[in-house]
């Protein structure tokens, strides 16, 4: 009976994308007067049609596998030329689900897709000259897609995910072990599997849970995508894209737990949408090494407005792959909590690509353990945790080439953060400085301040640093330095540390400093002469 209601409704119930025209109206809304042209992402349009997978034989009993259900009915559509695929209340095991253009995914209220733990169900297959295991929902090449609802897609993750025993407690993890899987040699890594220890096995290559490979016309609005193998979610090669309304769940010890990964996309609107997870919530990416410089293909045009973060290794984060670049991305009014870095900036040597022309403004942030804003250049290698001492030896610098990382024209305004470790830290590179940064109406609390080692061209205007110790502001290696009406904790140790011969053209403007210990120190070789000049030191 419940499902010849479903058949009667349907007509009356079943809305068309076409009337997209208010949300049309709000993401313009969203892409209007950037510092930067883009051409606002189309929503996806869909026929005035709907098929339920219950038509195709799919039962929501949590026990019946209903991959086969899920092909029809999306085939079935496809072939009427598209429409939306509904998912009724349930709980609907299946296997891998595959997407078909002009087709709306759309989840109802209480409809809980269950991916199957069963790994005979996933099938590895070649991916651009790699073995990758294929995706619980997978899309490639296809055109006027969407995910929509407000049911939840779990990836059965933890079926899949190594679990390290430094991310949980004493009790969680005794709890783990004796669930069985299996532990590496040194006992501090727990495996669903023994399996899942073996690299290249089918089990060792953790899929990501959504996988969107050079689609166009991409809409995710509304369900909750919670509990991936890898990345939650991973448009790639992507174009028009809008995500909206969306939550993305992990749990915060998952290894490699990202939140929504775009990976050399263009056009892209994210808004709405929270994110508790185990890694990087937003992450901006355009591959790694010679093959993604050689493609050629940027991150860019990235809008990213009213979003919330929770846990995760950064509220938003750009790299560490990003040998094709990102450009042209803007963020606002968002807000992290607890969030481990805040803005996250990262890169190596051989990665090379060029970021440039980012803009965060009015992001708000409290409880950061890390950094408020973090660049380095040094990730997953030798960064220096503290700034140099005054016996740092010197650095073999080595030549630039295709393989250097390039950070410039990124702008910070009215960025908040209540308590952190560090408010600010920029580590760029000896060959080649972070260039042209640019922070205004900033006000940062945190137990350490400022902190500059190989930058350039970066400029501080209407900051307020608020550090427990230590100095306002520590500047090494650096050069062409203006602080500007910067304002701080009365009794400060110090206000401004320069250090490194390579230090120079610093200037101060607007800056009462009276309230400090000590308002300039000059340390590892910094000579007096790089402070190019001052504006009321001291009253």
């Amino acid at each position: 009976m419940r499902h010849q209601w479903h058949a009667l409704l349907l007509p009356l119930l079943s809305v068309s994308l076409a009337f997209a025209g208010p949300a049309d109206g709000e993401v313009g809304r969203l892409t209007a007067n950037l510092p930067f042209k883009m051409v606002a992402p189309q929503p996806p349009v869909f026929p005035d049609r709907s098929f339920l997978i219950t038509e195709h034989g799919a039962i929501g009993d949590g026990h019946t596998l209903n991959t086969s259900a899920f092909a029809k009915a999306i085939q079935t559509c496809a072939q009427a030329g598209g429409g939306r695929v509904v998912v009724p209340p349930g709980v609907w095991l299946t296997g891998p689900v595959k997407l078909a253009s002009n087709i709306d995914l759309h989840l109802e209220y209480g409809a809980l897709v269950l991916f199957t733990r069963r790994f005979e169900d996933y099938v590895v297959t070649d991916a651009g000259g790699q073995r990758v295991v294929v995706s619980p929902i997978m899309a490639v090449g296809l055109e006027n897609i969407a995910i929509t609802g407000h049911g939840i897609i779990d990836g059965s993750g933890d079926a899949w995910r190594p679990v390290k025993k430094s991310k949980m407690t004493a009790t969680q993890w005794k709890n783990l072990v004796a669930s069985g899987g299996a532990l590496n040699p040194a006992g501090d890594i727990w495996y669903p599997s023994k399996e899942a220890m073996t690299p290249g096995s089918l089990e060792w290559m953790r899929p990501h849970m959504v996988q969107l490979t050079e689609c166009k016309r991409v809409l995710l609005d509304g369900p909750t995508f919670q509990n991936s193998p890898m990345w939650n979610i991973h448009p790639l090669l992507c174009e028009e894209v809008i995500v909206r309304n969306i939550t993305v769940l992990n749990p915060w010890y998952s290894q490699n737990g990202d939140g929504l990964d775009l990976d050399a996309c263009r056009r892209v609107v994210v808004y709405r949408a929270h994110f508790d997870v185990g890694d990087d919530a937003i992450c901006l990416k355009s591959g790694a090494g010679e093959e993604a410089r050689q493609r050629g293909r940027a991150c860019e045009d990235i809008v990213i407005r009213d979003c919330t973060v929770y846990h995760g290794h950064g509220g938003i984060t750009v790299g560490s792959e990003m040998s094709g670049g990102v450009r042209n991305v803007y963020a606002d009014n968002c807000v992290f909590l607890g969030t481990d870095l805040g803005l996250r900036f990262k890169s190596t040597r051989g990665r090379g690509g060029v970021v440039e022309s980012l803009f965060f403004n009015n992001i708000y942030m409290r409880g950061i353990p890390t950094d408020a804003i973090g660049f380095t250049m040094s990730y997953g290698g030798e960064a220096p945790d503290e700034m140099p001492g005054t016996d740092e030896p010197e650095v073999t610098i080595p030549p630039v080439d295709e393989g250097t990382p390039r950070f410039r024209d990124i702008h910070f305004r009215n960025i908040v953060c209540n308590g952190a470790r560090r408010a600010v830290r920029l580590v760029g590179l000896p060959e080649m400085p972070i260039d042209g940064i640019e922070f205004a109406d900033i006000t940062l609390s945190a137990l350490i301040g400022f902190e500059c080692l190989y930058a350039r061209g970066v400029r501080i205007t209407k900051a307020t640093i608020l550090p427990q110790a230590g100095s306002v502001f520590n500047i090494a290696d650096s050069a062409d330095i203006v602080i500007e009406k910067a304002k701080y904790p009365a009794g400060v140790e110090v206000f401004l540390k320069l250090s490194g011969r390579k230090t120079g053209r610093i200037s101060l403007i607007d800056i009462d400093m009276s309230q400090a210990g000590k308002d300039v120190v000059f340390e590892r070789g910094a000579s007096p002469d790089a402070l190019l000049r001052r504006s009321r030191s001291r009253k």
